[in-house]
């Protein structure tokens, strides 16, 4: 069963976490595969066990994450993808990994609960040039919309396309502020723009000029 995000479950998870001075995402020296053996991922959040599966709606699927803010915040950019880029399908979309294993310190953040990873076989670690310009638009409009909260692996030093991850570390006061406006009146579900200034991830359009002037 998929668990859902309200208001006081973000702040339940961030005082869990602990309040930790943001990490910015940086290439790792290292390019061998590794096993990840650090007590926090590379953005500082904690490598722990408190993680549930969340809906992504309008796909049917699910993708485990960290409870509160990251949750909120990375299903709001997956239903994003399903609905402007192209219908996920399974496997598609993953949260935490099944291996510890990582080659640069920013996979680590998957362990967290606080990154995803959008067909990772087709946008592999090093590659660019994956996406269109069509969906880049969308990409930047998420990152924009998002107002730095998420990073997009395509715009690190040794790039990976299919990764999205939570920028900020525990704690940091963007993070509430941001889940906040991504669920909707009922604090159950990542939503769009509505009157209450929330978000609603199908009724957004990245091609609007307005937006795009951002």
């Amino acid at each position: 069963m998929a668990a859902e995000i309200s208001r006081r479950s973000l702040l339940t998870a961030a005082a869990l976490a602990g309040s930790v001075a943001a990490v910015a995402p940086a290439a790792s020296a290292a390019a061998a595969p590794r096993r990840w053996t650090k007590a926090r991922s590379a953005n500082g959040w904690p490598i722990t066990e408190r993680t549930a599966w969340y809906s992504i709606e309008g796909s049917g699927l699910r993708v485990r994450l960290a409870a509160g803010a990251p949750a909120a915040i990375l299903v709001y950019v997956a239903r994003r993808l399903h609905y402007e880029l192209d219908q996920l399908s399974p496997g598609d979309v993953v949260g935490v990994p099944a291996s510890k294993t990582v080659t640069e310190d920013y996979e680590s953040n998957g362990l967290s609960g606080t990154a995803v990873t959008f067909r990772a076989r087709a946008y592999p670690l090093g590659v660019t040039g994956g996406f269109y310009e069509a969906e880049l638009v969308v990409i930047r409009d998420i990152l924009a919309e998002l107002d730095g909260v998420v990073a997009w692996g395509g715009d690190f030093r040794r790039p990976k396309e299919a990764h999205f991850q939570i920028a900020h570390g525990p704690g940091h006061p963007a993070l509430l502020l941001t889940a906040s406006r991504v669920l909707d009146n009922s604090g159950a579900r990542p939503a769009g723009p509505r009157t209450d200034g929330t978000l609603s991830a199908g009724s957004i359009d990245a091609f609007d000029p307005a937006r795009r002037s951002r």
